[in-house]
C-alpha cells in the first residue's frame, strides 16, 4: 500500500513525492546554506528508506532547482533554494508550527504530563493541529525512536533518558563503547561515510553551527558517532550507540544549545576524522575519550543547561 502523504490527509501519493516534500522542508528548517551537500546516505538515515528512493526525489528536486548535482558526484542546497523567504518556507511545509508542537510534546513528556499510550485525536485536540499536521509529527517521532504506532490503534512512547543521572551514565558508558571500538580487531575504515561527515561537519564549522536547529546538530554529530560506531565491525557495539543515541535525544533537545561550545565539539570532530583517515587509530582513541569526557562535563548539570544538540 502506498505511503500516506504527511501533508494531506487521507491522500496517497508516490513516495518519490512524498521524500522530495520532505528533503525540500528539511533544507528549509535545518538552516542548510547555499553549497551545502546533501549526502544520500545521510538522508536516507533521517528518513528510514534505502538510498535508491532517496536519489530519484534528489533528481526530482534538481528538476526544480532546489538542489543541483556535483561533477564529482552528490547534490548539494543551490542558491535558488535559499531565495523564498524563511517564514514563506516554513508556512509552505507547515513546518514552523509542527516544530513547535514537536517540542512542546517533547517538553510535556520529559515533564511527565502526558501518559504511556495515546491516541491522534486526543493529540488533535491537545495541541491544536490537524490530522495530516500530526501526521508528519508523529512519523519524525518515530523515526527519531521515541514513539512507535500500536498495533490496530494508538501510539505510545519509547523509553528515554529523563534524568541528569541516567544522562551521565550514558556518558560514561559512551566513554568505554566507542574509544573501545575503534581499537576492535574487526575495525575497517569507512573512507566514503568518514569523508561524508566530514563534509558535515566542516559546513558547521564554518558558519552552519550559528543557525542550525538543535535537531539538526544532533542529528549530524551522532551520525559520525555512529559512523565510526559501525566501522569497529562489531554489530553490538553500534547497536549499543543507536539505542543510547535513542534515548538521550529528548534530553538533548531540552538543553540551551551554547553555540561556542558546539562549534569547538566540531572541530574537534574534525581532528578526529582526521586522525582516522591518517590510520591513527590509537591517537583517535584516546582523543575520543578526551572529547567525550569534556562533552560529558559540560552537559552533565541537568536538563536545563547550556550544552545541547549532542555529540
Amino acid at each position: 500500500m502506498p505511503e500516506p502523504s504527511l501533508f494531506r490527509p487521507f491522500v496517497t501519493r508516490p513516495l518519490t513525492d512524498t521524500l522530495a516534500a520532505d528533503i525540500h522542508r528539511y533544507i528549509a528548517t535545518q538552516g542548510l546554506g547555499a553549497g551545502q551537500r546533501l549526502p544520500e546516505r545521510a538522508l536516507a538515515e533521517q528518513f528510514r528508506v534505502s538510498r535508491s528512493p532517496i536519489r530519484r526525489a534528489l533528481e526530482r528536486l534538481a528538476v526544480e532547482r532546489v538542489v543541483e548535482a556535483r561533477p564529482e558526484g552528490g547534490y548539494v542546497v543551490t542558491e535558488a533554494a535559499m531565495r523564498l523567504p524563511r517564514e514563506q518556507a516554513e508556512e509552505a511545509y507547515g513546518a514552523a508550527s509542527e516544530d513547535d508542537v514537536y517540542f512542546r510534546i517533547a517538553r510535556e513528556r520529559l515533564a511527565g504530563l502526558l501518559p504511556d499510550r495515546f491516541t491522534e485525536s486526543e493529540f488533535m485536540r491537545r495541541y491544536g493541529v490537524t490530522r495530516g499536521e500530526l501526521a508528519a509529527i508523529l512519523r519524525r517521532m518515530a523515526q527519531e525512536g521515541w514513539a512507535e504506532r500500536l498495533p490496530g490503534h494508538g501510539w505510545a512512547f519509547l523509553p528515554t533518558l529523563a534524568s541528569a543521572e541516567a544522562y551521565g551514565q550514558g556518558y560514561r558508558f559512551r566513554l568505554m563503547l566507542e574509544s573501545g571500538g575503534i581499537l576492535e580487531p574487526s575495525f575497517k575504515l569507512d573512507r566514503e561515510a568518514l569523508l561524508q561527515c566530514r563534509a558535515e561537519q566542516e559546513a558547521l564549522v564554518a558558519g552552519a553551527v550559528h543557525t542550525a536547529s538543535p535537531a539538526y546538530l544532533f542529528d549530524a554529530n551522532s551520525r559520525l558517532h555512529e559512523t565510526i560506531a559501525a566501522c569497529s565491525g562489531n554489530a553490538f557495539i553500534l547497536d549499543a550507540l543507536k539505542r543510547l543515541d535513542r534515548l538521550r535525544r529528548l534530553m538533548e533537545y531540552q538543553k540551551a544549545v551554547d553555540r561556542q561550545q558546539a562549534e569547538r565539539r566540531c572541530r574537534e570532530h574534525l581532528v578526529l576524522i582526521d586522525l582516522l583517515l591518517s590510520g591513527q587509530r590509537e591517537a583517535a582513541a584516546d582523543f575520543m575519550r578526551v572529547h567525550l569526557r569534556q562533552a560529558a562535563i559540560e552537559k552533565q548539570a541537568g536538563p536545563h543547561d547550556v550544552g545541547g544538540a549532542g555529540d
